[in-house]
């Protein structure tokens, strides 16, 4: 009974110490592989030093040993509102925000200087892209700067990059989200501009009246000019046509002259094949009436 007893002691003992050492495997197993997400750099660290960098994918470590930690390479969007002044000293408030990424090839390099991308944009990045903003909002007035965005947000983004040169990151671009001025401002402006919407309009009004009164101009300058042409041409008529009659006349009359016997064959053509009933007398007497007198 006792050997028996005794056995089975035996047996629990071995069945625990194969347990234990199976579960202590399956730990060393699980504590050797791991995995790195893409858009991220995993950087291995030896009782806490950071000792190299591995790519996206399926990895292994020393158990117990080795610990991995991710950092971010994919695009990553920093936001600051901040109060500043325009150029004529009015107070504003600026939301902008600026994307950029770790360099992946220096992923390494900025864990081991910052510990990480939290500590590395709370004691870099976003001290410097306050800075930046803040030298070139003052540069503009606060209509400008409502108006013309893009120049302002270039200047932020050369100041930036010039500030972020020598560290493994790239500024990928900024954006003014928002500007927020007193509002009696905001009122003056909308009122400034209905002002000019006005003018415009009364501007293109009077164009059109312009242009209205040319052409009505323009029509009666060619009605006159139509009528000058009609005229003109009628007096060429008249012209052309009194110098033919005169050609015509001045032609007969020197006919006449070189052949007088013309006048006498005319008058010969025209006769009716009676005599004169009266003639004048040589002596200057009155006209006689040769015709039969009849009671």
């Amino acid at each position: 009974m006792n050997d028996h007893v005794e056995k089975m002691k035996l047996n629990t003992k071995k069945f625990a110490s194969i347990g234990i050492m199976g579960l202590l495997g399956l730990v060393v197993i699980f504590g050797s592989v791991y995995t790195v997400e893409e858009g991220h750099i995993g950087i291995v660290k030896r009782f806490n030093e950071a000792k190299s960098q591995v790519n996206p994918g399926l990895h292994f470590k020393v158990p117990f040993v080795d610990s991995v930690e991710s950092i971010e390479v994919r695009t990553r969007k920093n936001e600051e509102k901040m109060s500043s002044s325009t150029k004529e000293q009015m107070p504003v408030t600026v939301h902008v925000s600026v994307n950029w990424t770790v360099d992946k090839s220096s992923a390494l390099d900025l864990f081991r200087q910052y510990g990480g991308l939290t500590q590395f944009e709370q004691r870099i990045l976003d001290p410097r892209f306050r800075s930046a903003t803040k030298d070139v909002i003052p540069r503009f007035e606060a209509e400008q700067l409502i108006q013309d965005r893009a120049t302002s947000i270039q200047l932020i983004e050369n100041n930036l990059i010039e500030e972020m040169k020598s560290f493994p990151v790239v500024v990928d671009n900024i954006q003014i989200e928002n500007i927020i001025l007193p509002p009696k401002y905001i009122q003056s402006i909308e009122t400034k501009q209905t002002e000019k919407n006005l003018a415009a309009a009364e501007e293109h009004k009077l164009e059109r009246q312009r242009l209205e009164a040319l052409r009505e101009v323009n029509t009666a300058d060619a009605k006159a000019q139509g009528i000058v042409k009609v005229a003109e041409a009628e007096a060429n008529a008249i012209r052309l046509k009194g110098e033919a009659e005169a050609a015509a006349i001045a032609a007969k009359a020197k006919a006449l002259k070189d052949n007088p016997l013309i006048v006498t064959l005319t008058e010969a053509q025209n006769w009716n094949g009676q005599l004169p009933q009266t003639v004048l007398g040589e002596s200057g007497m009155p006209i006689l009436d040769l015709r039969n007198k009849q009671n």
